[in-house]
C-alpha cells in the first residue's frame, strides 16, 4: 500500500469516527461528548494535511493529445481552460477534468430552476443515453455500471441538498460513490482515462477487454455525485482513484473548450467541425 493510498484510507476512518462522535453526542445521551473537541481537531487537521500532501498535483507536463470521447453538439462545463483544478481539488485526479453536456440543436436542455421543479427525470435531458466512445486504442482496466441513475439536483434546492448532504456521505463511501458507474482505460505510457456518471447497464465493454478509438464503451448517465446527465473525463496517471494525479489532455480536431463554450465532435475518421462559441449552465 503506498503512502499515499494509506493516507486516504486513515482519512476516511476519521471521517466515520467523527461521524460516529456526532452521533453518540446528539443522540445517545451525550454519551460521547468529551471526544468531540479532539476528533473536530484532528479531522480539520487531516483537511489541511491531505490538501497539502495526498492531492498534490503532478510537475507540468504536455497535454496528451487523444480522440474526444463524445459525437455531435455538446456544451462544456468545470473545464481546466478556465482554471486548474476544475473541480476545486486535485483529489481523485480531477486536476485536468472535464464536465460536458449534450446540447442538439433539436432538443433543448431543462433550465435551470429557482425552486420548482426541484428535481426532474434523466430522460428530460439529451445527454442521457448518448453514446461515450473510445479516445484512443486501450485497455479497460475497471467497469462498473451498476449503480442507479438517480433525479436531476439542477435547482437551489437540488444543488443545496447535494453539497450539503448527499456529497459529503458519497466521499465518505470513496470514489466510487462520487464516480458513480465508471470506466478506466489504459492508454499506455502510464496515462489512464476515466469516464465517470454512466447510465445504468450501458457498458458495452468488461474489465480486460481490448478497444480502439471512437469504439462505442458505454451511454452517457446520471450515477454518482452528478447534479444532471452529464460526462464527466479526465486523464490520469493511474488506475486508482484514490490516488491517481491528474494529466492533462487536448482532444484532437476540438482542443479544450472552455467552460460555456458549445463545440462540435466527430466520429473518428472524419473532418473536425471545430469550436463554436455557445452558453451552458454550470452542472
Amino acid at each position: 500500500m503506498t503512502i499515499r493510498k494509506l493516507g486516504m484510507v486513515l482519512y476516511r476512518l476519521l471521517q466515520l469516527t467523527f461521524l460516529a462522535t456526532v452521533y453518540g453526542w446528539a443522540v445517545l445521551d451525550h454519551a460521547w461528548w468529551w471526544m468531540l473537541p479532539p476528533i473536530v481537531a484532528a479531522y480539520a487537521i487531516a483537511i489541511a494535511v491531505g490538501a497539502r500532501h495526498l492531492n498534490d498535483p503532478l510537475p507540468s507536463r504536455p497535454p496528451v493529445e487523444i480522440g474526444p470521447p463524445v459525437s455531435g453538439r455538446w456544451s462544456a462545463l468545470n473545464s481546466p481552460a478556465d482554471k486548474t483544478p476544475s473541480h476545486g481539488t486535485h483529489g481523485y485526479g480531477q486536476t485536468y477534468a472535464i464536465d460536458v453536456i449534450a446540447d442538439p440543436e433539436d432538443h433543448e436542455r431543462p433550465e435551470f430552476s429557482a425552486l420548482w421543479p426541484v428535481m426532474r427525470r434523466s430522460s428530460d435531458f439529451p445527454a442521457f443515453g448518448a453514446p461515450l466512445l473510445a479516445v484512443a486504442d486501450a485497455t479497460v482496466v475497471h467497469a462498473a455500471d451498476r449503480q442507479r441513475d438517480h433525479l436531476s439536483r439542477n435547482s437551489l434546492p437540488g444543488v443545496a441538498y447535494l453539497m450539503l448532504f448527499e456529497a459529503w456521505l458519497r466521499d465518505l463511501a470513496g470514489p466510487s460513490r462520487i464516480f458513480g458507474n465508471h470506466l478506466v482505460l489504459d492508454l499506455g505510457d502510464g496515462t489512464y482515462a476515466a469516464y465517470a456518471h454512466l447510465q445504468r447497464g450501458s457498458l458495452t465493454v468488461r474489465t480486460g477487454d481490448r478497444v480502439v478509438a471512437g469504439q462505442q464503451l458505454a451511454r452517457c448517465g446520471n450515477s454518482g455525485n452528478s447534479t444532471e446527465p452529464h460526462l464527466h473525463f479526465q486523464l490520469m496517471d493511474g488506475p486508482d482513484l484514490d490516488t491517481a494525479r491528474g494529466v492533462p489532455f487536448t482532444w484532437r480536431g476540438v482542443g479544450v473548450p472552455a467552460g460555456g463554450e458549445t463545440f462540435t465532435a466527430e466520429p473518428v475518421g472524419t473532418e473536425p467541425a471545430g469550436a463554436r462559441a455557445g452558453g451552458a449552465e454550470a452542472a
